[in-house]
């Protein structure tokens, strides 16, 4: 039985102005707080600190406010927590888990060349050829030695011989019907688990922001589902818990594809300024 009430967290990264599909997950992580009495959280996922903005970040609150969401405070801001992500790299570097790569896009395009059927990540990105993954120790201080830059890549075979092969998770989907998942990290390849400018990585960092905050509840959108299996591996691999996954569908346009600030997609803001009332928007959606 639960001691605590459930936790749910509504986490968008400020690099731009929300959109109905920022709405719609929103939404429902609110309608599955009160649903189970629990508590919603608000985090701000801004570890790109070039493209996070705090008008972009204002902005989100004022919409979100608007819609009629409440949260509790203080807000989570990635960028300020950036020790407690490096302490868990750290942990994964010292046990031979992780390792630096100083290769840049156009390196490894170079290295996988023209073999056809390369395999690529769920994100549709080649897998890493492991070109750093063997070099010496002596060849990996010199280059840190001399300034250059380095991201930090999991090594897959090793994580997975360490947390075993048998990961999955517990996923309710968007209507509560739960089945058991069984987890496919291995189609990451070595993923980046920290970047070049900061010492962190989307996927690095939302679990252990999830559990610090006691996350119990995950609801977010389909296109991180496959996601899911990275982030249980880290789970597994730094003793995090596992919350239950809600993974829900997206919303998308006439095209057919999800809504998206790389598309242009009309922003709540500009909804706003044309006349549309929050409960308009919100009966959009299915609220």
């Amino acid at each position: 039985m639960r001691e605590d009430p459930p936790v749910l967290r509504f986490a968008p990264s400020p690099n731009g102005y929300l959109h109905l599909g920022h709405a719609f997950s929103a939404l429902r992580n609110d309608r599955l707080a009160r649903d189970l009495g629990g508590r919603l959280l608000l985090r701000m996922e801004n570890i790109d600190l070039d493209r996070c903005k705090p008008h972009f970040e204002a902005a989100i609150i004022e919409d979100l406010k608007w819609l009629g969401l409440a949260w509790e405070t203080p807000v989570r801001r990635q960028s300020e927590y950036f020790s407690d992500y490096a302490v868990q790299l750290e942990n994964l570097s010292a046990r031979g888990l992780a390792y630096p790569c100083f290769c840049s896009r156009g390196d490894i395009s170079r290295a996988i060349g023209a073999r056809r059927g390369w395999q690529r990540d769920p994100d549709g990105a080649p897998l890493y050829p492991g070109t750093c993954k063997h070099m010496g120790d002596a060849e990996r201080r010199r280059r840190i030695a001399s300034g250059q830059s380095a991201a930090v890549r999991l090594d897959m075979e090793r994580a997975l011989a360490e947390a075993g092969s048998l990961l999955g998770w517990r996923e309710f989907g968007e209507h509560s019907v739960a089945r058991d998942v069984t987890a496919e990290p291995a189609l990451w390849g070595d993923a980046i688990i920290a970047r070049r400018d900061v010492p962190t990585s989307y996927h690095l960092s939302v679990v252990v922001d999830d559990a610090l905050q006691n996350v119990s509840d995950v609801v977010r959108g389909e296109d991180l589902f496959s996601a899911t299996s990275l982030h249980r591996l880290l789970q597994v691999l730094l003793d995090l818990p596992a919350p239950n996954y809600h993974h829900h569908h997206l919303l998308r346009d006439r095209a057919g594809h999800k809504l998206s600030k790389s598309t242009k997609a009309k922003s709540i803001r500009t909804m706003r300024a044309e006349g549309m009332s929050a409960a308009q928007l919100r009966a959009s959606i299915g609220f």
